[in-house]
This record gives structure tokens, C-alpha cells and sequence, in this order.
């Protein structure tokens, strides 16, 4: 299993939106999150905008590329694309992972 984190940055006049967008994600993207291989997937975002993601899937490349063929997916990128500061294309495609460095099992 891979774990992967990202960060991103939402815009902090945007905040308090995205949070409410976030306690209503949609059934069918939640759905789409699950058929294409996202496991024990968080967003943590702190008051100043900054925005940690965290997932496990088995191949995240293959992940994300079962996620763009969806369009569900794309409703979703559009809608979130201007929530987000320094974005250049959809959110999805800005979601650059950290490398691990330590994992405590």
C-alpha cells in the first residue's frame, strides 16, 4: 500500500466555504473516491489556508488517472478550482506527493 501526502493552498477568504463544501461531498464523488483505489483519504486544513491531503492506494498514478476519467470528477475540480491560491490547472492535477522520510507502523 502507498501513502501519499500533498499540499495545497486554499485561498483564505475561501476557507470557511470550503469547509462547508467539504461536510456535503457529493455521493457519487465519494463513490468514484472509492472504485478508483482511494483508501483512508483526509484533508487537514490549518486557519491560514494551508492544506494537507492524505491517502492510501495501492498505485497513485493509476489512482488519480481513474479519478480524471470520471466525470464526476471534473464537476468537482471545476467547482474547487477557485477555492485554491498559486492553482495552475484543476486541483487534482496540482496534488505533487511528499516524500515519506519516517513511517512509525
Amino acid at each position: 500500500m502507498q501513502r501519499v501526502c500533498f499540499l495545497l493552498r486554499v485561498r483564505p477568504d475561501r476557507i470557511e466555504e470550503y469547509k462547508e463544501r467539504h461536510r456535503a461531498v457529493w455521493p457519487e464523488m465519494r463513490a468514484a473516491l472509492r472504485e478508483s483505489g482511494w483508501r483512508n483519504y483526509s484533508l487537514f486544513l490549518r486557519d491560514d489556508g494551508l492544506l494537507v491531503g492524505y491517502l492510501e492506494t495501492e498505485d497513485f498514478e493509476a489512482a488519480k488517472a481513474a479519478m480524471a476519467a470520471t466525470e464526476v470528477n471534473a464537476r468537482w475540480q471545476a467547482e474547487m478550482a477557485p477555492f485554491f491560491a498559486d492553482l495552475d490547472g484543476r486541483p487534482d492535477e496540482n496534488m505533487t506527493p511528499l516524500t515519506e522520510v519516517f513511517h512509525l507502523d
